[in-house]
């Protein structure tokens, strides 16, 4: 009996344990947690599957040897341990606090940065691999500081008037950046491997940070998620999709992030890969995400990245050129010239791409709304209404549809030359009537004359009404003069 409750205490540890690495212990940040979920169906080589034992806490930041005066036996040994200084986490309000040991963290990192780079990732094991994922997190993942709007309750402003908010720990933060980028870009990185760290929690978690108001960080971000983007095809759908989710919070509901523009020119590349025919995923992006985008007001923000996208899509499939020039007017601003201004160059990009027959579908209400943009009182709304003519694509396409475009354009054209208040547009105008002559004299001609009997219909109109309301006021004089006096009417 004795004998057997003795076995009993031996118990034989199930797969799941046999194949988990010993815990690694950390500084200040050890909090973070890293998915495993995969960890027991690896496949290792001969080379990854050395395993360390952890190496004794660390309870202060100490220099440590360098890579090169170690032998090649003790590196991983010693790679394990820089992660762990790298792991403490400083406070960069106070510059004088902690200077020697913020010091010597930055050191470490460079030098692990170096390391990664001279292709050390091929030789590291599995176990190393996840310890650095797990230091980046510690230092990276963070809660952001309130943007400028969350204090004063003002709207957000152009980046390019405004200073923008600089991280105080960037000497350290650039360097973790720079470490990971260098993990993601590096052909001695085994994907298979590398996809059970960088997971997608760990991808959401980098997609957050990109509401950071250093535009250091969201350049490191952009660059390190579209790399992400590239080498790990098994996570494509799933950024796309998270990516989605962030612009469908942006539009519908806070019209407040900092890197629409960053993330937008992360799809301009991605758009320019898709394959023809175009997948019906990536139509309903374009008129769920991409035209939407164009209703928040801070759109002059990311209005060049969002417009290269929308080009992007009419290049890849010309069909989509009714869609786009519709969804445009959907969100046509009314009272914003400094917005209708970017939706009068966007509009002349898409038409430069746009074929005949899809733009016969939508010349109708497309001209209408030029033709109310020409007679914007804002003269550089009408100015750059007007220089759509010195496109000669466009003025191709109009002339092809002339007998449709110069009805509906005229009575605009003859506005302004009558009533606008700018020289130059005034100027722009004749010129544009002068082309329609000369392209078709007997067509500008009788738009002439319809324009004419309809200000003479409205001018008698208006003159009935003047004398209506002239009877009327007779009328009512005659009746008081007869009353001799005014008459109150009550309820």
């Amino acid at each position: 009996m004795f004998k057997k409750i003795m076995k009993g205490g031996h118990r034989k540890p199930s797969k799941s344990e046999a194949n988990e690495p010993p815990p690694s212990t950390y500084g200040p940040g050890s909090n973070v947690v890293v998915s495993h979920a995969s960890r027991g169906a690896l496949v290792t080589s001969p080379v990854t599957t050395a395993t360390h034992p952890p190496p004794p806490p660390m309870t202060s930041v100490e220099p440590l040897p360098l890579f090169r005066d170690v032998p090649v036996s003790e590196r991983q040994a010693l790679f394990l341990r820089k992660l762990q200084t790298c792991c403490f986490l400083f406070d960069f309000t106070d510059t004088a606090k902690n200077a020697r040991e913020k010091e010597i963290k930055r050191q470490t990192l460079l030098e692990l940065v170096d390391f990664i780079q001279s292709g050390a990732s091929k030789i590291i094991s599995e176990s190393c691999q996840e310890e650095m994922i797990k230091m980046v997190s510690v230092n990276i993942f963070r809660c952001l500081p309130p943007g400028s709007h969350e204090n004063t309750g003002q709207e957000p402003a152009d980046p390019e008037e405004e200073e923008p908010y600089l991280e105080p720990s960037w000497p350290h933060l650039q360097l973790v950046y720079e470490l990971l980028l260098r993990y993601v870009v590096s052909t001695d990185t085994d994907t298979k491997v590398a996809k059970r760290y960088i997971h997608h929690s760990f991808v959401l978690k980098l997609l957050d940070l990109f509401d950071s108001e250093d535009p250091r960080e969201r350049d490191y971000l952009k660059t390190i998620l579209h790399r992400i983007y590239g080498k790990f095809m098994v996570h494509r759908p799933f950024i796309r999709k998270a990516i989605n989710n962030i612009f469908y919070r942006f539009i519908y509901e806070t019209e407040r992030h900092s890197g629409i523009g960053e993330l937008l020119e992360i799809l301009g590349s991605i758009i320019n890969g898709f394959a023809l025919p175009m997948k019906e995923e990536h139509k309903l992006f374009l008129i769920r995400v991409l035209i939407p985008l164009h209703k928040p007001k801070p759109i002059a923000i990311y209005h060049q990245q969002l417009s290269y996208c929308i080009v992007q899509f009419v290049e890849k499939d010309y069909k989509l050129a009714d869609t786009v020039i519709r969804g445009l007017l959907k969100y046509w601003p009314v009272t914003n010239c400094t917005k209708e201004n970017l939706f009068l160059g966007e509009l002349e990009e898409v038409l430069e791409a746009t074929q005949p027959v899809e733009f016969q579908r939508c010349m109708v209400p497309l001209f209408q709304q030029i033709g109310r943009s020409l007679n914007s009182s804002h003269f550089q709304v009408a100015e750059r209404a007007l220089f759509l003519w010195n496109n000669e694509h466009i003025v191709g396409l109009i002339a092809q549809n002339r007998t449709v475009i110069l009805p509906i354009i005229y009575p605009a054209l003859e506005k302004n030359i009558q009533s606008h208040w700018n020289q130059a547009v005034h100027g722009l105008t004749t010129n544009i009537k002068k082309m329609f002559m000369e392209m078709d004299p007997e067509l500008f001609e009788e738009c002439q004359r319809q324009y004419e009997e309809k200000q003479a219909k409205c001018k008698e109109v208006e003159e009935q009404r003047l004398l209506s309301w002239k009877r009327l006021a007779e009328a009512a004089a005659k009746r008081d003069g007869v009353g001799g006096e005014d008459h109150m009417i009550t309820s």
